[in-house]
């Protein structure tokens, strides 16, 4: 009897310990959201959200341009992290650009994290001025500002100290000072960027290039970011981005290579890859019934991260893309390689198969 005792105490302590180390790595994971400077969130399609890379992209390469994003991430370890964001951005004095011209756009950004749903929305207006340097460069320079704000729901978090000795008691005090559920700031970026274009897009020829290359700052204020009562700010953020459309002469394909790296705090964050672009119609020369449309298909790497697969579509003025990301970093023993899942829409104005306005993915 003593014996089946002392064996159903060890159950016990075991289930105990279980318990425990569980609520506190849900606790240990909310809190490092809560206090991260490291890094901002971000999209893998990185092509289709030029307006949170640099602000002084608005406006290059087309006269408007409206773009949606959705990704769902992390679904195999706990609640998904689903972020959204919606741009638009234009030419503001495109007939009278004679030495440069002017752009502006507004970017809209929400997500929701985790158990605790955790949720970050940012609204803010980008205004840029392009100068023409000769009849195939730019040189422009941007200026972002906006405000957004953070919430959280304490109510979806456990606590160890909410264990009553048996289970998890939600009655129990946690112990934690955690009074603001939410919090709003204001905040600023700058970029200047370099935009090249050269040769026709039609396939007799193909001879053309796109390029852009670009830095850009963002949270130059350095806004509060924390849930807490600490000083903890939002490390300033800087990107370095790059992009290049390659025709392949006399052919139907071109190569979309592009990088971007980001530096915030302590942390960094590099995704470089390539995309294979094969026009399968040309647009008409003559009439705007043939609207003309691409596939491309890419791999990209987001260093100690993850491998990114992705695809996109481009049927005249519209195109969706579709990426996933494969994780490979220390997380895959618990997400078995399941990172996100990340879909886009754009529409663009003029039609960019048409010979006079080819343009950058």
């Amino acid at each position: 009897m003593k014996t089946s005792d002392n064996i159903k105490q060890i159950i016990i302590s075991k289930a105990h310990f279980a318990n425990t180390i569980g609520i506190f790595l849900i606790a240990c994971s909310q809190l490092i959201a809560f206090k991260s400077k490291a890094q901002d969130l971000h999209f893998s399609q990185f092509w289709m959200t030029p307006v949170m890379q640099n602000p002084s992209l608005v406006g290059i390469g087309h006269d408007m341009q409206a773009i949606v994003n959705y990704k769902d991430q992390w679904r195999s370890i706990a609640s998904p992290y689903k972020t959204f964001d919606v741009s638009f951005d234009m030419k503001l004095n495109k007939k009278k650009a004679i030495k440069g011209f002017w752009a502006a756009g507004i970017n809209i950004f929400a997500d929701k994290a985790g158990d605790a749903q955790m949720g970050t929305t940012l609204g803010d207006l980008n205004v840029a001025y392009h100068i023409k340097i000769n009849t195939k460069s730019t040189l422009g320079g941007g200026l972002m500002g906006g405000f957004g704000q953070r919430s959280i729901n304490y109510s979806k978090l456990e606590w160890s100290s909410q264990y009553d000795g048996t289970a998890y008691n939600s009655s129990l005090q946690t112990g934690e000072e955690l009074n603001t559920t939410k919090y709003t700031y204001a905040d600023v970026g700058a970029g200047l960027v370099w935009a090249y274009k050269k040769g026709e897009a039609y396939i007799a020829g193909n001879d053309q290039m796109l390029a852009n290359a670009g830095i850009a700052v963002f949270h130059l204020n350095q806004p509060k970011y924390s849930f807490l009562k600490s000083k903890e700010k939002l490390y300033m953020k800087t990107i370095i981005h790059a992009n290049v459309l390659y025709g392949i002469k006399n052919t139907n394909l071109s190569i979309v290579p592009g990088f971007v790296v980001s530096l915030q705090g302590t942390a960094n964050e590099i995704m470089v890859g390539t995309m294979l672009r094969y026009t399968t119609k040309e647009s008409s020369k003559y009439t705007s019934y043939a609207k003309g449309s691409a596939i491309s298909l890419g791999l990209h790497y987001r260093n100690r991260d993850a491998l990114v697969t992705s695809a996109l579509y481009e049927m005249g003025p519209y195109a969706i893309g579709i990426s996933y990301d494969a994780n490979i970093s220390g997380l895959k023993t618990v997400s078995t390689g399941r990172g996100g899942l990340e879909i886009s829409l754009r529409f663009v104005n003029p039609n960019p198969f048409h010979h006079s306005t080819p343009r950058l993915n």
